[in-house]
């Protein structure tokens, strides 16, 4: 003989039942929508490629950081070297989303190809220095002095913006260098110096800088000649796979962490 529930037991029973069902329901779809949502957050990795003049590198690599941990997910990839170089590039259609060079007329290459979004915003300056080993062994005090037995030197390649600089400040000082190698872009020549291979080099201030210990800094009034001290423009490159993060690298670099950062490198901003 079968035993049937009570009516209050049966009602009980559907009532827990449908009240676990609705729970239940409320988890799945809760776990649906913050997975959803989660998902809706991430955006996906972005790499960011700049080709920036040599003696960017160092400023350009500690901006990077800065602006990684701004934007989560995006990767800048650098192609540093001669600003010529990097112009006829860009002009080939090598891809980059952005170019600064440390000259106008490297910039303008590009611009004239039609390579440039707008007008390149110029947003640094920056002058020579001779680089020498550490405490001046062959007293080097001025352009000149470069020019003297046993002294050996190192210059940019004139096509390079440090180079054309050098031929500038030669002019003004009215001395014609012997290079034992000209070099295709501004750290090649520090190498030079640093590992004596050269008595002195004709770099930027910044260069100097970068490499502390390594290499002693020696002004000299001609780098203040016109033709010396070269401009830094950027822009963005038409094509870029991504515009707007292109601009907001620009944005970056000339706003006030990039000058912060670019002053505290030796640069002098505009």
């Amino acid at each position: 003989m079968s035993t049937q529930p009570s009516p209050r037991t049966a009602r009980r029973s559907a009532v827990l039942v449908a009240a676990l069902a609705a729970l239940l329901g409320l988890a799945l779809a809760a776990c649906g929508g913050s997975g959803s949502s989660d998902q809706a957050q991430q955006d996906p990795p972005k790499t960011l490629t700049v080709s920036a003049a040599a003696s960017l590198t160092e400023v350009y690599q500690g901006l990077a950081q800065q602006f990684q941990a701004a934007n989560p997910g995006v990767t800048v990839k650098f192609n540093f070297g001669g600003s010529d170089q990097l112009a006829q590039q860009v002009v080939q259609g090598a891809p980059a989303d952005v170019l600064a060079t440390a000259s106008t007329k490297t910039m303008q290459t590009a611009v004239q190809a039609g390579k440039i979004q707008g007008e390149p915003v110029v947003y640094a300056t920056n002058k020579l220095q001779i680089a020498v080993a550490p405490n001046n062994p062959k007293q080097v005090a001025q352009l000149a002095d470069l020019t003297k037995p046993g002294v050996t030197s190192v210059v940019c390649a004139p096509a390079v913006p440090c180079g054309a600089a050098a031929v500038a400040a030669e002019k003004a000082a009215n001395v014609t260098l012997k290079p034992v190698s000209e070099e295709q872009d501004v750290k090649g020549v520090l190498t030079r110096v640093e590992t004596g291979n050269a008595d002195g080099g004709l770099v930027y201030v910044t260069d100097v800088k970068s490499a502390a210990g390594k290499v002693t800094g020696v002004d000299f009034p001609q780098a203040s000649a016109q033709g010396v001290t070269q401009s830094y423009p950027i822009g963005v490159v038409t094509g870029s796979a991504d515009p707007q993060l292109a601009q907001s690298w620009v944005s970056f670099v000339t706003g006030p962490q990039g000058k912060a950062a670019l002053q505290q490198a030796g640069f002098t901003t505009k």
